[in-house]
């Protein structure tokens, strides 16, 4: 029979270690010594088949099936135990593996017992961590990296960088598993090698070798499961290539990386932007990729011009982007419900307009005084045309009626201020395209590229005959071009 203790009021959270019995400290098997009654989050651990018969044991494991949120769960275990800890007697409350270790209600019950003035005692327990590292023979220093699997299940792409090695915790179902595998594959190979480790510190203990596709087959997943994910290529990760970037500009860096300020970069980063949209015109995605990462260069150069100048850094501009993103979305990330893309735009709009007032902006108050003044003239016109057109003015867009545009090319001849009649006209064909949601400057992009393709095409033709273009007459001219359209045809 145990000796009790006349326990003063309190709450002690007591971590019961990773399942063997042997785990427990000396000071756990004290404190179980001394008392009669021991609260458990779960049942579910196999040391509690080894805890002291005498103990009376209540779990709180019916609330998991009384809620369908795990949060709610925890919040009731959390006020209970609050409640346990006022009474004359106390409360010890028993976790698998280290209270503060993977444990959503331990450090809560201790923030909130410091507030309320309730004595709070942690006896710590040998986590699940130790004995994992020792499976996967594994130092975790210096930049291993830990997850929860229920925070990757439910993202579009894992909050973790994958040029470091990742131990998710807690996958303890095949539908978790799958979950969190399909997060990952948003970033890592299908065929990604990774490490599932069941019963870690227990004598079920086992590692599995697998690749990522397959870890919701295993056959051995469980409450003591948890995933090892090894890293890709160390320049992977944004962070990575922020510090390429910075020791550029180091002292001991490259010269003329150095040498760059805000204004010696501008043309680069106007030549990048036009080399991206090139990839994008030829659809060729290989460079696409690469054209993305020339462009992603410049803009981190510039964020860490801006650093070094104490103005920002890369880390100002994507809180800054991604707080903006939120909050213009609302009815993605809250619950604001909107009709259509002309709802989106419309409560944009609304957004924006409170977000000037709010932060007393005199300056960009208009509609327009964002478009950039920089963009090619087709761009601006398309630009334009979708911003008056959130707020209900479609003057612009009435011009793209093919029949006025029609009516305008049949007066060219006899206009008299043929330069208003062609901007007229100019201003139609925008319209039309964005009436059509097609973008003009793009198309424009896309013809000129053909045509400088069989241009080349037919000057190449007459040089192979020993001919130049200025010496032939025009229908030698006509029939290359032709015959260079055929071939452009039966190359797609």
């Amino acid at each position: 029979m145990a000796m009790v203790e006349n326990q003063a009021q309190g709450i002690t959270l007591l971590g019961l270690g990773p399942g063997d019995p042997k785990s427990l400290t000396v000071e756990a098997l004290e404190r179980l010594k001394s008392v009669n009654v021991l609260y458990l989050r779960t049942f579910q651990h196999p040391i509690v088949d080894h805890l002291p018969g005498y103990l009376e044991l209540i779990s709180f494991d019916d609330l998991y099936e009384k809620h369908e949120r795990f949060n709610d769960v925890y919040q009731e275990i959390v006020e209970s135990i609050l409640v346990l800890g006022k009474t004359p007697g106390g409360v010890t409350y028993a976790v698998p593996g280290h209270p503060f270790v993977a444990e959503a209600t331990c450090p809560e019950i201790y923030r909130r017992a410091k507030l309320e003035g309730i004595p709070v005692r942690v006896i710590d327990g040998l986590s699940f961590l130790e004995p994992t590292f020792r499976a996967l023979e594994l130092d975790p220093f210096p930049n291993l990296l830990l997850a929860d699997a229920l925070s990757i299940s439910t993202a579009q792409t894992p909050q973790t960088s994958p040029s470091a090695p990742v131990l998710i915790a807690q996958i303890y179902s095949r539908l978790v598993a799958s979950e969190v595998k399909l997060t990952l594959m948003n970033v890592y190979p299908d065929d990604h090698p990774v490490r599932l480790v069941h019963g870690a510190g227990t004598d079920q203990e086992m590692v599995e070798d697998l690749l990522l596709y397959e870890i919701d087959h295993s056959e051995h997943l469980g409450l003591l499961s948890a995933l090892f994910v090894p890293p890709l290529s160390p320049y992977t990760s944004f962070e990575s290539f922020q510090e390429i970037i910075a020791k550029l500009r180091a002292p001991d860096g490259c010269p003329w990386d150095r040498e760059q300020t805000h204004a010696s970069l501008r043309p680069f980063l106007l030549e990048e932007a036009y080399e991206t949209l090139d990839a994008l015109d030829r659809q060729n995605m290989r460079d696409l990729q690469e054209e993305l990462g020339d462009l992603l260069l410049q803009i981190l150069l510039h964020a860490q011009i801006a650093n070094e100048e104490g103005d920002f850094n890369i880390h100002d501009v994507l809180e800054g982007i991604g707080a903006k993103l939120v909050r213009r979305h609302p009815h993605v990330f809250a619950d604001v419900k909107v009709g259509g893309v002309s709802g989106v735009l419309h409560n944009w709009e609304k957004i924006k307009a409170e977000e000037r007032r709010e932060n007393g902006d005199t300056g960009k108050k208009g509609l327009l005084d964002g478009v950039p003044k920089a963009l090619p003239a087709l761009s601006q016109a398309g630009e334009i045309i979708e911003r008056v057109g959130r707020v209900g003015f479609e003057y612009l867009i009435a011009k793209g009626d093919p029949a006025y545009l029609r009516e305008l090319i049949n007066k060219f001849d006899v206009a008299e201020d043929k330069d208003k009649f062609l901007e007229e006209f100019l201003l139609g064909i925008s319209a039309l395209a964005y009436h059509h949601e097609m973008d003009a400057e793009s198309i424009l992009r896309t013809a000129l590229t053909s045509f400088k393709r069989q241009f080349g095409l037919m000057e190449a033709a007459a040089l192979a005959n020993g001919d130049s273009l200025v010496n032939l007459s025009e229908g030698e001219k006509e029939t290359l071009w032709h015959k260079a359209g055929e071939e452009m045809r039966e190359k797609k």
